[in-house]
């Protein structure tokens, strides 16, 4: 199969989906690969070195589509993207429809096959090639917030660890899966006082064996809006697989919270968890809303792209195999990541949304 790979056109996204050397085994497996020139640059892989591989390169976008029949790629297609994108295309990225109804329509309209990372799914319910991303969102989500605190940053001057002769700064985190429990473990290992709301009541007890100064809540409403209190940043990391997510934080809560407090929403992709959440970009990432700073990129991951490039290729690289064979049909976990197809809303999770 000819396997396409294009640049990243989401702002200031840096990633690319397969790193040279994956791309060079399935050339080895027998498949023409193609990505487009300087695609791998803002990761550190240059052009020639996909080309060592036996990878051709595609001077510019037009000619990658048209290479293509499998395209593979980072974040879902924005407008420049979608001009390209063909009813023969199988689209295997990062797509996230349930909070985009007018690239949904687009892909409906175009009446490609686009399968989802975020919901291709395993028999027991794991979501293999959402877990890296989320690992990394949920770290990035403590490491910004954590700065964003700084007074010269607009925060209430709060250094999360503490020390000798002050208190502990708190971290609230809504959903303790993967993402969830990155920045749980960041923000217990830097010292911070850290409070994890979850429903599961294995990962309740997951998030307590991390460290004598991690609590887990279920998330009852007066017991949530009483540690939102005096919390100096919260996490969102709530996810129903293919759906919006559902609002956690509200704005009445948000009210009670001090000013120069954080608030991190990893589950923006999907619409975000909290009430006043709104899609933020690398280029402009925050805004304040009831005197609290709010972080709500869409692409989180985007800031490391060398270290998300290698951990999302290395966790896609068998699907993607898999894809081209051309036997996919037959993989379960792959056919239930099928977002769009023909023309029609195939995902049981975007049934019956306005496209």
């Amino acid at each position: 199969m000819r396997i396409g790979i294009p640049s990243e056109t989401k702002t200031l996204e840096g990633r690319v989906a397969l790193v040279p050397a994956a791309a060079g085994d399935l050339v080895q497996r027998g498949h023409e690969v193609w990505v487009e020139r300087g695609a791998g640059a803002a990761s550190g892989f240059s052009d020639a070195q996909y080309e060592a591989l036996g990878v051709h390169v595609a001077a510019d976008a037009s000619t990658l589509y048209s290479r293509g029949q499998l395209i593979v790629k980072v974040k879902e297609p924005i407008e420049g993207d979608l001009a390209h994108l063909r009813s023969d295309h199988l689209l295997f990225c990062y797509l996230h429809l349930a909070a985009a109804p007018a690239l949904t329509r687009r892909l409906l309209e175009i009446g490609l096959t686009a399968i989802a990372f975020e919901t291709v799914e395993l028999d027991g319910g794991e979501l293999p090639l959402l877990a890296p991303m989320s690992v990394i969102a949920g770290r990035i989500a403590v490491q910004v917030g954590t700065t964003l605190l700084h007074q010269p940053q607009g925060g209430k001057g709060r250094l999360l660890g503490g020390l000798a002769s002050t208190g502990r700064g708190k971290v609230v985190v809504f959903g303790a899966g993967q993402a969830g429990g990155a920045a749980a473990a960041l923000a217990a290992a830097g010292g911070a006082n850290v409070v994890v709301f979850e429903m599961r009541q294995d990962r309740l007890e997951r998030m307590m064996q991390l460290a004598p100064n991690v609590t887990a809540l279920y998330p009852y409403q007066d017991v949530v809006a009483r540690e939102l209190a005096d919390a100096d940043l919260v996490v969102g990391a709530v996810l129903v697989t293919g759906a919006r997510a559902p609002h956690v934080l509200t704005r009445a809560m948000l009210r009670g919270m001090e000013a120069g407090s954080v608030v991190a929403d990893i589950s923006i992709d999907q619409g975000g968890c909290f009430e006043t959440s709104r899609p933020t970009s690398w280029r402009a990432p925050t805004y304040v809303e009831e005197g609290v700073t709010h972080f709500c990129v869409t692409n989180m991951p985007g800031a490391v792209p060398q270290t998300s490039s290698q951990a999302i290729c290395a966790a896609i690289l068998p699907w993607v195999g898999a894809l081209a064979s051309g036997e996919w049909r037959h993989n379960d976990a792959l056919v239930r990541g099928i977002n769009v197809e023909a023309g029609k809303l195939v995902h049981p999770a975007l049934q019956g949304m306005a496209a």
